[in-house]
């Protein structure tokens, strides 16, 4: 199938915002889909250790000292540095009224990005492919296995990606998002994507870690490589994490 040069621009133009112009409502019969993905089994479910909610190093130096690092040595990180890293990303960190709120903005307070890890290098933790439990601060196995060749070929064969201790990649599930927002939503989607991999970049930071955000990737690869369907949630964003 061909593919209009000017999807770019064309999809830009039909979802802006303007006076004059409806701006998009959730319809009337609408109702938010659930804010938690869960699976009836996981292969093994680990507990993370309790994240820190206090301390740690200053917010201006570690925003000072961010760079996007890919020389990672392979070397293994702590389980409770993974579990920060999670926390700090999609963590639960209060309630308004109904609403479960989270440690990063989202459009809406709908948190339509679900988190997935490939554990390449993590102490006391099998590698493979994980779903974060937010709700229960825990991981959950969906395969188990070295995926590291495999995910690297899936980011264009970036093989550094190979000597990160643990990849997060991010899947929107669309109607998470889009039943309030419509069209519109895909433009949130990826926002909210960009917060969390700005704040995980500054939390491996706090930790004395290297991180690097990648959005070159073979979409429908590293989809499959975390068991999401490319339609109903997309892959849209992957960020590498490792010792330096």
């Amino acid at each position: 199938m061909e593919m209009s040069t000017n999807i770019g621009p064309q999809f830009q133009e039909a979802t802006k915002y303007g006076r004059g112009r409806p701006v998009a409502q959730a319809p009337a019969w609408a109702a938010p889909p659930p804010p938690y993905k869960t699976y009836q089994e996981y292969l093994e479910r680990v507990e993370l250790p309790g994240p820190r909610r206090a301390g740690g190093a200053a917010l201006w130096s570690l925003i000072a000292q961010r760079r996007s690092r890919r020389n990672f040595s392979g070397r293994a990180i702590a389980l409770e540095d993974l579990s920060q890293l999670l926390w700090a990303i999609q963590g639960l960190s209060g309630q308004v009224q109904d609403i479960e709120l989270r440690t990063a903005a989202s459009a809406g307070a709908l948190y339509p990005n679900e988190t997935y890890l490939v554990a390449q290098a993590v102490d006391d933790l099998a590698e493979g492919v994980y779903h974060y439990d937010v709700r229960g601060h825990a991981l959950g196995m969906l395969a188990e296995g070295d995926f590291s060749e495999e995910l690297a070929q899936a980011c264009l064969g970036q093989r550094w990606l190979t000597r990160a201790a643990a990849v997060f990649v991010w899947g929107a599930v669309v109607a998470r998002c889009a039943w309030k927002y419509q069209n519109r939503a895909y433009r949130y989607l990826y926002l909210d994507a960009g917060h969390l991999g700005a704040q995980l970049q500054l939390a491996a930071e706090a930790l004395g870690l290297g991180s690097c955000n990648v959005a070159a990737f073979f979409d429908d690869e590293v989809a499959n490589l975390v068991g999401i369907d490319s339609h109903t949630e997309v892959a849209v964003y992957v960020t590498a994490v490792g010792r330096v």
